[in-house]
């Protein structure tokens, strides 16, 4: 079994709800009919029948329940529940009963209402359109600050030398454009219990830079080895029992003959499958390589931080990666 199936045999286990917001999508669609008659998850589509009919006459509805926030006896409830979020931001009743028919605010709320497990939108919204409703009715996790993401990074047929569970996580590639130290640490954590949690495997992470400890350094520009540096001991006393060590040039965390000359008795040094790049441009770039060069599969991006499961798809994204991402919510759930 291939590990995107091993994902969506256990999600199937999991028996949990999640919302999908774009019920005007025609791949959001076909991917709600798979979804549901592969017993992924149960599906709630927000959107009208004669929409969904409209955009993907030859799916199969009757398995998927449509909510129409337009119509939908839940909204004017989800409303009070967004003014009781927003009051204090200066939000009135009254633009709160507007923005709560906004499908992505509406997902948004049936997961804070606890109405579903878990919420997959940004098929044809925007990042930021996708995540800010997250931002400002679910909230961030107990004790986290930074909401994050990562993508699980699968290898192609045939495997990877240098990873030898096939599957190896990329943080932050998506969210956070400069991370600060503090940041940095909180990704790192974050990532680990995505490796761990949804992806199966025990963490080892690498936090990347040019530099391989202290061998390069920058204080006079931009001084980005020192808070990678700073971000290594954080991301220790967050978290004292993980396999974390950097800062690490990407080969030093990866070969362990470069590892062993680079780092001499670093654990992690040579053996990384959780990699922590120092900025969205180091990491978007770094990933895109690997998936479009390298032919890894790329999963995500996984938000994390958030305190209920919520999670963000490419708008480049076809029916199974929207399927893939339900199986990792669910997992998350």
């Amino acid at each position: 079994m291939d590990f995107v199936k091993e994902l969506e045999s256990k999600a199937a286990k999991a028996g949990k709800k999640i919302v999908l917001c774009e019920g005007e999508d025609k791949r959001v669609v076909e991917a709600a009919a798979k979804i549901v008659k592969e017993g992924i998850a149960k599906i709630v589509l927000v959107g009208n029948e004669a929409e969904c009919k409209k955009v993907a006459p030859d799916v199969d509805l009757s398995e998927i329940e449509l909510v129409d926030p337009e119509t939908s006896p839940k909204t004017a409830e989800y409303a009070k529940i967004l003014y009781e979020c927003r009051k204090a931001k200066g939000m009135t009743e009254e633009e709160a009963a507007k923005q709560a028919k906004d499908r992505t605010m509406f997902g948004a709320l049936m997961l804070k209402a606890g109405d579903v497990d878990g919420y997959v939108s940004g098929a044809c919204h925007s990042t930021a359109n996708t995540l800010r409703p997250g931002l400002q009715v679910i909230k961030t996790a107990p004790g986290i600050s930074t909401v994050s993401s990562s993508f699980i990074m699968v290898a192609p047929e045939g495997g990877n030398k240098y990873i030898p569970e096939g599957v190896a996580l990329f943080g932050d590639c998506a969210i956070n454009i400069e991370p600060s130290s503090e940041q940095l640490a909180d990704i790192a954590v974050a990532t680990a219990e995505t490796a761990k949690k949804i992806a199966g495997v025990e963490p080892r992470v690498a936090m990347l830079s040019f530099s391989t400890k202290g061998s390069g350094n920058d204080d006079k520009f931009l001084k980005s080895v020192p808070k990678v540096q700073e971000a290594v001991k954080l991301a220790a006393e967050k978290a004292p029992s993980l396999a974390l060590d950097g800062e690490f040039q990407f080969d030093a965390a990866i070969a362990p003959e470069v590892g062993k000359l680079k780092a001499p008795g670093s654990k992690v040094a040579g053996h990384a499958n959780v990699f922590i790049f120092p900025n969205i441009n180091a990491g978007n770039i770094g990933y895109k390589i690997a998936q479009r060069m390298g032919g890894w599969m790329a999963i995500g991006p996984v938000c994390q931080g958030f305190a209920k499961p919520l999670n963000d798809l490419s708008r480049g994204c076809n029916v199974d990666d929207i399927v893939a991402t339900v199986a990792v919510t669910a997992l998350q759930a």
